[in-house]
């Protein structure tokens, strides 16, 4: 099969991705071999690629927001069966003996590994996942609308939970990409009323369209004191910013598994009256079963994107240009370019 490797970390301007010729991987032990019908486009697929987190795979293919079809079993494979839909995300393996895994904390597991990073992801015809980690998907959603769920909703999901939202309260969110605008609709569900800070004009109009009470540039403060922020952008020049925003008590959740140099905090200015940040580390599957479950219930999509699978470098480069609203989603429809078949060398 053909697939896409980051044989190069470095700017998606250049060509860190390629294609490369690989066998279609065999599942062993308790994975399952997917066939990919879509994969969602988010921001950690361009932290891998661009070199921003260190290399766990050489030659890794990214993507951990797959939707596709059970295509067949390894010998161990337990409780899925060919043919079934399911879905791909970030988490795809702890030890489920350590400390952590035992109290309910597997996202802090120091035996976790990560699709799309320790191993080969979804922008590609076939991936692997153990069929522990592997998610069954609501009937309701298509392939498309389901791929950005598997990591921007379930992460958005547990930044929320990490805010501490209280019952009806002020929420803002800073950046308002692919998880910020899913994380909105899960607040709006529950009754918050939401504001959105972010630099994009189309955001904030797709912020409104959503429902939120405000949507402003970066340069502008939300109109009233926050109870609870999540920062999705991975700037870090922005946490200042947002802890400023909170009212007394307020709780800062930052989303994103990278984030540029945090400035110097003023302590009366920013942390005073008891205001909190918390840091947030992948997601634990209960996380999953809880959002895509509560997605149903509230009819949370994701405004998204087509990007036929051989323009991946094109909508990675389109993510960190900020050109699109929502979420892109790579659709696997066969194609792929011959103008980036790769050398021998990278090949070996």
């Amino acid at each position: 099969m053909r697939a896409w490797s980051v044989v190069a970390p470095g700017p998606v301007e250049g060509e860190p991705l390629r294609t490369v010729e690989r066998p279609v991987p065999e599942p062993s032990g308790d994975e399952v071999l997917v066939r990919v019908r879509a994969c969602g486009v988010c921001r950690t697929d361009l932290h891998v690629t661009e070199g921003d987190l260190p290399v766990r795979r050489p030659g890794v293919t990214p993507g951990h927001e797959v939707v596709g079809e059970v295509a067949a079993l390894g010998p161990d494979a337990r409780g899925l069966s060919v043919g079934e839909r399911v879905g791909v995300a970030w988490l795809r393996h702890t030890d489920g003996t350590c400390a952590y895994c035992r109290r309910g904390a597997e996202n802090l597991c120091p035996d976790s590994r990560y699709t799309g990073w320790d191993a080969d992801g979804g922008y590609a015809p076939y991936t692997t996942v153990p069929a522990p980690f592997a998610h069954r998907l609501p009937d309701t959603l298509d392939d498309v609308a389901a791929a950005p769920l598997l990591c921007a909703g379930i992460i958005g999901y547990r930044a929320l939970e990490r805010a501490a939202l209280p019952p009806g309260g002020r929420l803002g969110l800073y950046g308002f990409g692919g998880s910020a605008h899913l994380c909105a609709q899960v607040a709006l569900a529950q009754g918050a009323r939401v504001h959105v800070v972010t630099r994009g004009e189309a955001a904030r109009r797709l912020a409104l369209d959503l429902g939120a009470a405000s949507a402003v540039d970066l340069d502008t403060a939300p109109p009233e004191p926050l109870d609870s922020a999540v920062l999705f952008a991975p700037v870090g020049d922005l946490v200042p910013v947002a802890l400023r925003a909170l009212d007394r008590g307020g709780v800062l959740s930052v989303a994103g598994i990278h984030l540029t140099d945090v400035p110097p905090l003023r302590y009366e200015t920013d942390l005073f009256y008891e205001k909190e940040i918390r840091s947030v580390t992948s997601n634990t599957r209960k996380d999953a079963r809880e959002f895509l479950a509560l997605a149903a219930r509230h009819g949370v999509r994701a405004t998204t994107h087509r990007y036929p699978m051989a323009n991946a470098p094109e909508a990675l480069r389109d993510l960190k240009a900020g050109r699109f609203d929502g979420a892109a989603v790579l659709v696997n429809d066969g194609a792929w370019p011959s103008s980036s078949a790769p050398s021998r060398a990278v090949l070996a």
